[in-house]
């Protein structure tokens, strides 16, 4: 799938428009603004599988290539966030440890912390899963990612 470009459609479960961001075939950002941008397409199957998620559909997100353009510590919080499997939660220590960091290096746990509010693919890279840190999507997203998670 080598597609490029914004992607967005209504998502009923939410009741808010969900869009992402899309080069080359890579996912690269998960937004959730006011409303469908004018220049925003509709089909794409990056889309439909976050919003499936969303719906609480078991849908498999670990195959979505991803690029992320953040800093390497904080690109290793993020890959060690999707390894938490669906319907599971870690606490912040443990990702931190996951994340090949000192858990008792409070610089380490900031590290997460700052990965976890800034991560641009929310839905995807599963920040709603760790019980104890932010997560980029607003609340009410996590929130419904967490019940149809079961969590």
């Amino acid at each position: 799938m080598d597609v490029s470009g914004i992607y967005a459609r209504e998502s009923s479960t939410l009741n808010r428009v969900v869009q992402v961001g899309v080069v080359s075939g890579k996912l690269i950002s998960v937004s959730f603004p006011d409303e469908i941008p004018d220049d925003a397409e509709h089909d794409n199957a990056h889309l439909d599988a976050v919003l499936d998620a969303i719906d609480g559909v078991e849908v498999d997100l670990s195959g979505i290539p991803i690029g992320l353009t953040v800093p390497t510590d904080q690109r290793r919080v993020l890959e060690a966030v999707r390894n938490v499997p669906r319907g599971e939660t870690v606490d912040l220590g443990l990702l931190v440890r996951m994340a090949g960091l000192d858990p008792e290096d409070d610089e380490s746990k900031e590290t997460a912390r700052r990965a976890l509010a800034a991560n641009p693919i929310p839905v995807v890279i599963p920040d709603h899963r760790i019980r104890d840190g932010p997560s980029a999507a607003p609340d009410d997203v996590a929130e419904a990612l967490r019940r149809a998670e079961g969590l």
